[in-house]
């Protein structure tokens, strides 16, 4: 991703739209809060969420208490929201 640069605007609610309750941050990060029932299985999310990081060499900040866990992405190379992002954030909620 280096020399690549931070996706901007409108183009970043039209990827967003395309994603489930994703919210984009000051055009700088996306972030979802995923709900859960106890915190056995937010945790279980959590590994599963850190599993995907290492297999994709892309890792989210990632927020764990009881019974929610929250998902913060953006590609530190280019300082802002990356195609990556996106792919990253689609295989999340597909955990």
């Amino acid at each position: 991703m280096r020399g690549a640069e931070a996706l901007k605007g409108d183009l970043l609610k039209v990827k967003c739209k395309k994603l489930k309750g994703w919210n984009v941050v000051q055009d700088h990060h996306i972030e979802k809060e995923y709900s859960f029932k106890d915190f056995a299985d937010a945790l279980e999310f959590t590994n599963k969420v850190g599993a995907l990081a290492e297999k994709e060499d892309h890792h989210p900040d990632i927020g764990l208490s009881w019974g929610k866990v929250k998902i913060t992405l953006w590609t530190h190379s280019v300082g802002g929201l990356s195609e990556k992002d996106f792919a990253f954030a689609e295989k999340c909620d597909l955990i």
